[in-house]
């Protein structure tokens, strides 16, 4: 069933692949079967790492805008006629159902794509010096220039189209990138890295290194060479990359505890359909997974019930089966801890209405009623197949909330009512609202970020440009 995986894969730096003589152990996390083992990066490595994407970077910054265009259209090319490959790789390295892993990779090439028409467009722009009293004999621009070398720090969840949302932008805007992929998910960057080298990248404008984020974050944080931080992952490792990056420029997504409200007016076919795949899709691993539904009491039973059969129809079974729905958890510790707040929400007095059992790494997906404030599922981020329905009376009610915990990253609202929804969305702190869809909805393009402990910047090809290039003014006089 398993598909055939190179099993000795070094990794990628200055256009060549590197073996230190340490390797570890890539395997499924369904049933733990090894997939492949993977070279283990040194201190060595990784400062050869970044010397080769400081060399690279004048190269890449000389490039005009039509060439990195076209540089990520080639790019775009070679992924897609490998997508099948890419898939694989994905839902052995994640354990995500297959069909999850052809999604991600789809959305990969849309965030190529949109990283490529962003870098042809990336500009500056006219400043009116005639509107300052002296300056009347002065005209300006300015320009967007790149940053030099970026780290781009990527988590195990959606370990393909998320480093491409930091890749593509940092290629399209002259940047070069050392790439840390999670520890249990190097392979798909592995892969793309070949794709790099086959498109005709510079040598060293992409590099990956592949181990521990203990051991190779925290030397990519601290080198003076790089120039930025680009992070996916938890929030106390984005506390500690803020605080230790000095003056360079960082954007981080940390995470969220995403809340869904419905009110009475809400299309309940749509809402149950799309609260079933916001909340259950790669079994609840996702930083906008919904974990929180306030439903108006005038209609709590009806959706409830709709919600709960709904949730007992997903199958569970091996990630490269095409009828699977829900696999497994990334790590024997995250089911363990999932399945441990799950059973602190019922002892705190929470209604398990269904799932919640577990074999293995898999948890099956889990419905929780009556869930009393204060327990983590309530606040804090579950990463896993949970989600807590709660009634209301008012939508005051319902915000305050939904705005009662630490993170802000996406929320959503059902509604037929266009001026309720709109004042939902001016009061929920949170960086995106989806009216009439679940907050685990993201179009590659849209700028996409949280506030609070969700993290700083934005993501989304032309934001993350922005983020990732210099404004300098350039002023003369006529």
């Amino acid at each position: 069933m398993t598909p055939a995986v190179e099993t000795k894969q070094p990794f990628f730096i200055g256009g060549d692949w590197v073996e230190t003589g340490r390797t570890y152990s890539i395997c499924l996390p369904y049933d733990g079967s090894q997939v492949a083992e993977v070279q283990q990066a040194d201190a060595a490595a990784v400062d050869r790492a970044i010397e080769a994407a400081r060399r690279a970077a004048p190269a890449m910054a000389a490039m005009s805008n039509a060439d990195r265009s076209e540089l990520l259209f080639r790019l775009h090319a070679f992924v897609a006629r490998d997508g099948v490959e890419f898939a694989n790789l994905i839902a052995l390295e994640t354990g995500k159902p297959i069909k999850e892993a052809r999604f991600e990779v789809e959305r990969a090439l849309q965030t190529l794509l949109e990283s490529a028409l962003a870098a042809r467009e990336l500009h500056g722009e006219v400043i009116p010096m005639n509107a300052a009293p002296g300056a009347q004999d002065r005209m300006a621009i300015t320009v967007r220039e790149p940053v030099g070398v970026i780290a781009a720090i990527t988590p195990f969840n959606v370990p393909f189209n998320l480093a491409m949302h930091k890749v593509g932008p940092a290629l399209g805007s002259g940047n070069t990138v050392v790439h840390k992929p999670a520890a249990q998910t190097p392979l798909s960057a592995l892969r793309f890295a070949r794709a790099a080298h086959e498109a005709g990248l510079p040598a060293g404008a992409y590099n990956v290194v592949t181990g521990p984020g203990s051991e190779i974050g925290a030397r990519l944080v601290e080198d003076p060479r790089v120039a930025m931080i680009t992070f996916t992952g938890s929030v106390p490792t984005g506390k500690w990359i803020r605080a230790s990056a000095g003056l360079k420029k960082v954007t981080l997504e940390l995470g969220g505890n995403s809340a869904l409200i419905l009110e009475p007016d809400a299309d309940l076919d749509l809402a149950v359909a799309r609260a079933v795949t916001g909340a259950f899709m790669h079994s609840g691993q996702l930083c906008i997974s919904v974990q929180r539904i306030f439903v108006h009491e005038s209609i709590a039973a009806q959706f409830t019930g709709r919600f709960v059969e709904a949730a007992r129809r997903l199958r569970i079974g091996h990630p490269l089966e095409e009828t699977t729905d829900i696999s497994s958890l990334i790590s024997d510790q995250a089911a363990g801890r999932v399945k441990e707040w799950i059973d602190q929400a019922v002892r705190d007095g929470g209604r398990l209405l269904t799932g919640g059992g577990r074999k293995g790494n898999t948890i099956e997906p889990a419905i929780i009623a009556d869930l009393p404030p204060g327990t983590p599922l309530s606040c804090q981020e579950a990463f896993g197949p949970v989600v807590a329905v709660d009634l209301y009376r008012d939508l005051d009610q319902a915000i305050d909330r939904a705005n009662g915990t630490p993170f802000g990253l996406q929320s959503g609202i059902f509604t037929r009512d266009m001026q309720r929804a709109f004042e939902a969305a001016r009061r929920l702190r949170v960086g995106g609202v989806l009216i009439n869809d679940v907050p685990t909805f993201r179009a590659d393009h849209m700028p996409y970020g949280g506030v609070k402990e969700s993290g700083i910047g934005r993501e989304g090809p032309r934001y993350a440009m922005e983020e990732m290039t210099d404004s300098k003014l350039i002023c003369w006089r006529v």
